[in-house]
């Protein structure tokens, strides 16, 4: 099943990010990408934005990968939903930090303006669990180590 959920973050390219900051939660629809093992997931803010304060103040996030767009209609009690556990990291290294950026605008090419502005900043998520929910009632709980 961990083999399942890993290949769901590498196919797909979206997902929602829920941050904290005190008790408040506060969530973003983010585009990403992710490492061959589809245990890492990079990203990209603006450093001057309510997430990323959030992130560098808690660095315990949840994702929501899901398959709403594909599991349509009558299809929709299949969906899949995606949920990843993780910790925030900052990705300090110049090299890897541009290997990454040019990864992500590979893959979202309407974002090159954005990755490429001052203001940006590349970052990782590594993955602590995978909990996947297929249809209304199967759910699936992973580590990850």
């Amino acid at each position: 099943m961990l083999d399942k959920m890993k290949a769901t973050v590498k196919e797909k390219d979206i997902c929602v990010l829920a941050t904290v900051s005190g008790n408040k939660p506060y969530c973003s629809l983010m585009a990403y990408t992710s490492n061959d093992e589809g245990t890492e997931i990079y990203m990209v803010s603006h450093k001057d934005t309510q997430k990323y304060r959030n992130l560098t103040d808690n660095p315990n996030v949840s994702l929501l990968i899901d398959t709403r767009d594909e599991d349509k209609g009558p299809k929709r009690s299949k969906a899949r939903a995606l949920t990843v556990s993780g910790i925030f990291r900052e990705i300090r290294e110049k090299e890897r930090k541009d290997r990454i950026r040019a990864k992500l605008v590979e893959r979202h090419p309407h974002m090159r303006e954005f990755a490429h502005h001052p203001d940006a900043e590349v970052f990782a998520i590594k993955a602590t669990s995978f909990l996947l929910l297929e249809g209304l009632t199967d759910a699936y709980f992973e580590p990850v180590t």
